[in-house]
């Protein structure tokens, strides 16, 4: 499929995908595909106004299956002058995937939601958090497209956001009251902990593809590929997983629907049965 792809969708930069890239990239989209479908059963099968977990991950695969679909078909790049040249060539251009930073735009705020919301935290501060982890992804388009040596300064401040990041979910929230008990904890430290530590590996991997230039366009595929397989369909796979025997009423969500609580119109019936009967005792009280 590489070869197709590339002949309807030819690169117009020095450096750029080859065909075994995109035979990989359309394999990372397979995997992507296929946990969603795995990700949507899973939700199906879950009792309605308990899908909150199981729908994050249906939108983060969602995301990610478009998204890898674009770039295996070999679209959603453009050409940026490297800042560090490797060739002979004056003014080298590499192929930059604007499409996997609006990806990641989606896709990281909504797991890290996923986590945090296992925890004690206020909204403020997962607002708070979710917004860094905007400002990591748009530093790291923005250096991306940057072809000067300005581009490390948009670079400095998305390790900076990262920082942040890390100090949620390691110290800040572990520190919190969770709602669903200790065996909650324990699962949360282990998610964190998992996901703070894949997160650190893409700036490493931006300082040598897009940054430094240091890898091809195809060795940078494959490894932002396999972080996001292991950032996306393995990490919600477990996380979710380790939620299936948690009690979902203990997390407090309410949908406010009355479709999802079958038990609140009755409730609802009989508060409009006995406020009658109070209203006219009030009123008869008032009169004498």
């Amino acid at each position: 499929m590489g070869n197709d792809a590339l002949r309807l969708n030819p690169p117009n930069s020095t450096f750029h995908l080859s065909t075994n890239g995109s035979d990989w990239l359309w394999a990372v989209f397979s995997i992507m595909a296929v946990s969603l479908l795995a990700a949507i059963g899973g939700s199906l099968m879950r009792p309605k106004g308990t899908r909150l977990f199981h729908q994050i991950a249906v939108i983060v695969l969602t995301t990610a299956s478009i998204a890898y679909f674009s770039m295996a078909s070999d679209l959603g790049a453009t050409p940026i002058t490297v800042e560090f040249r490797n060739d002979n060539n004056p003014n080298p251009t590499r192929q930059i995937w604007y499409v996997r930073y609006i990806q990641w735009f989606i896709t990281f705020p909504l797991l890290l939601l996923e986590c945090l919301l296992a925890t004690g935290l206020s909204l403020s501060d997962i607002m708070t958090t979710l917004f860094m982890a905007i400002v990591l992804v748009v530093c790291g388009l923005i250096g991306a497209l940057v072809h000067s040596t300005y581009k490390w300064g948009y670079f400095v401040f998305g390790v900076c956001a990262l920082f942040y990041i890390w100090y949620v979910l390691l110290l800040h929230a572990p520190s919190t009251t969770f709602a669903a008990g200790g065996e909650t904890r324990s699962g949360y430290y282990a998610a964190a902990g998992y996901l703070s530590f894949m997160l650190i590996t893409y700036p490493i991997c931006w300082a040598c593809s897009e940054g430094g230039n240091v890898i091809t366009v195809t060795s940078e595929m494959i490894w932002y590929g396999i972080l996001d397989i292991l950032t996306g369909p393995v990490f919600l796979a477990i996380f979710l997983w380790e939620l299936r025997s948690v009690d979902y009423e203990a997390f407090g969500f309410n949908s406010g629907k009355y479709v999802d609580h079958g038990d609140v119109p009755t409730r609802e019936k009989q508060r409009m049965q006995t406020e009658p009967a109070t209203h006219q005792a009030t009123s008869t009280g008032v009169q004498a």
